[in-house]
């Protein structure tokens, strides 16, 4: 937070200034170590899981908003009985008339068990912890971790890093793995020649603590060049990595023991 009140906070204002972006920054050393990062990073979550050697793969479940949270239940079940290592409540789903968030974590509870049971499998689905207050946020991942479930959610920029820095302390101490969603991102970082880019707000959860983020995908409905989508996946994942401009890596940057954050393949794989 400090940090970008310090770098970014007054001087995207000035009048002077027709567009200003922030593409790249390197951290030193020194302020990496004042953070805690990842709740557990991505060794540990393979070892949680038992699932090695292979990329995890999820789905969103759609529709985004109207099922019934027993429907729902019911959705989470049919995916991961069929393979799935994990579903993900759209971040869009939160607490509405149609599904209170406390009816879906209890059928996304059953729904889990009944697919780990049947598969010998350790399955997750990620639970939308976002909420209105931060006392609200907390409470519904202490829920979570009272069903036993392995993995909440949370909107890291429309909730802010004050509040991801406090889910992912407590995720950390409370065995839970954090699925972060970058929602609102590109009203940051889209444009070219304003904002800042998406490798900045990488950094800056990696920082704060995720153990996912969704990084773009290169082919799917959301916009993002190869080479450069590589770049930040470097970043997020890597204990150093050494600067490369034709990647968009300005600066070498060393996390030294920050554990590393599982890039996830967002926006669908179909253009």
């Amino acid at each position: 937070t400090n940090m970008f009140t310090s770098i970014v906070g007054n001087v995207f204002g000035f009048k002077a200034l027709r567009a200003l972006r922030l593409e790249d920054l390197r951290i030193p050393i020194s302020y990496v170590k004042t953070f805690q990062g990842p709740p557990h990073g991505i060794q540990v979550e393979r070892d949680k899981l038992n699932k090695y050697g292979r990329p995890l793969l999820g789905c969103t479940i759609k529709p985004k908003l109207g099922l019934s949270a027993k429907n729902y239940g019911r959705a989470v079940y049919e995916c991961l009985r069929g393979g799935l290592d994990f579903t993900k409540d759209d971040e869009n789903v939160n607490s509405q008339p149609f599904m209170r968030w406390r009816d879906r974590f209890l059928f996304c509870a059953e729904a889990i068990y009944k697919a780990q049971a049947e598969t010998g499998e350790i399955k997750g689905h990620y639970l939308n912890a976002t909420a209105g207050t931060c006392e609200e946020m907390m409470k519904r991942a202490v829920c979570a971790r009272e069903l036993g479930v392995p993995i909440v959610m949370h909107d890291y920029l429309t909730g802010g890093f004050t509040a991801n820095t406090s889910l992912a302390h407590y995720c950390r101490d409370n065995g839970l793995l954090l699925h972060i969603h970058r929602a609102m991102h590109a009203v940051i970082d889209r444009q070219k020649n304003h904002g800042m880019h998406f490798r900045v707000l990488a950094k800056a959860l990696r920082m704060s603590g995720g153990d996912h983020v969704h990084a773009g995908t290169v082919v799917g409905k959301l916009e993002g060049e190869r080479d450069i989508t590589l770049g930040f996946v470097d970043l997020l994942r890597d204990d150093f990595v050494d600067k490369d401009r034709s990647r968009g890596v300005y600066f070498t940057q060393d996390w030294v023991s920050l554990p590393g954050v599982l890039p996830v393949a967002s926006g669908g794989i179909h253009v």
